[in-house]
């Protein structure tokens, strides 16, 4: 039986998926690649498992969706809870399908998840285009990795708690499997994009359970083109918004929120409870 399982979700962006399995594949652990798998979980999209690198043993998931699995609509909250159920590993590491695991992740997550509970995060560092996906030589992406300028970045080894709940993202962190089921994993009423790993480090601050940074546990994130905002996700923003304020009495997600309503895809008031996405008539008037 595996003592951790990393949990990625994909659908297509098998490339990163690849390399992503060759940082896995080398992982510097203490106590051998045995006690690891691989938990990937398809929400629809090209088929992933005839081309996996070698890694880590993988635990392949697939997801039932309405919709066939086309259009931007992602069930993250579900898949990441599917991914969790689908292993009975003591420690669960959530990964993003386009972030490369340094080779020091998973021993950095293990060690500090034996020190302190609650929600665990590495630092990310940002790699440019022209990285592409069979580069994985960790000396060359560390040094051009960079920071996000609006998270923590301790020294290797340093774990340094955080009341800034609103910080917590889950494209990399870790989390005890006692602490996640307290939490309730990810909360299914958000569907699509957004607002979910908000929702899961509120749930933890009312709990009082501890949210901390982890030094030295980077996850190298490959680069892809983004929407600022993220238009094409507008409707489950929107959608997912109005759940975390039903929930949290805040809206979140607010600089995305601003943009929108500049923009006059929707109508939102950030004092009050209005929030509704306008019409094309309303939108080209």
């Amino acid at each position: 039986m595996a003592e951790i399982a990393v949990i990625t979700t994909v659908r297509d962006r098998l490339e990163h998926l690849a390399a992503m399995r060759r940082g896995l594949a080398g992982q510097r652990l203490i106590r051998g690649p045995r006690e690891i798998e691989h938990v990937v979980v398809r929400m629809g999209g090209a088929d992933p498992w005839p081309s996996l690198p070698e890694g880590p043993p993988v635990v392949g998931v697939e997801m039932v969706l309405a919709s066939g699995g086309v259009g931007p609509r992602l069930p993250l909250a579900s898949a990441r809870n599917a991914g969790a159920a689908a292993t009975s590993a003591d420690l669960l590491i959530f990964l993003d399908v386009d972030c490369i695991p340094c080779p020091e992740l998973i021993e950095r997550y293990r060690w500090m998840a034996q020190q302190a509970g609650g929600l665990l995060a590495g630092p990310v560092g940002y790699l440019p285009e022209a990285i592409n996906g069979a580069c994985v030589d960790p000396a060359e992406l560390a040094r051009l990795a960079v920071p996000h300028p609006a998270r923590p970045v301790p020294d290797d080894g340093v774990l340094v708690p955080e009341c800034r709940y609103e910080l917590f993202w889950s494209l990399s962190f870790a989390i005890r499997r006692a602490d996640f089921a307290a939490l309730g994993g990810f909360c299914e009423d958000y569907v699509g994009y957004g607002g979910e790993d908000t929702d899961l480090a509120f749930t933890a601050r009312r709990l009082g359970m501890p949210f901390s940074w982890v030094g030295g546990a980077w996850a190298w994130h490959q680069y892809h083109p983004i929407e600022d905002p993220p238009r094409s996700h507008l409707a489950d923003i929107v959608e997912n918004a109005q759940v975390f304020r039903r929930r949290w009495g805040i809206w979140p997600m607010k600089g995305w929120l601003r943009a929108f309503a500049d923009e006059g895809l929707i109508e939102w008031d950030s004092t009050g409870d209005t929030l509704r996405l306008l019409t094309t008539a309303e939108n080209a008037s």
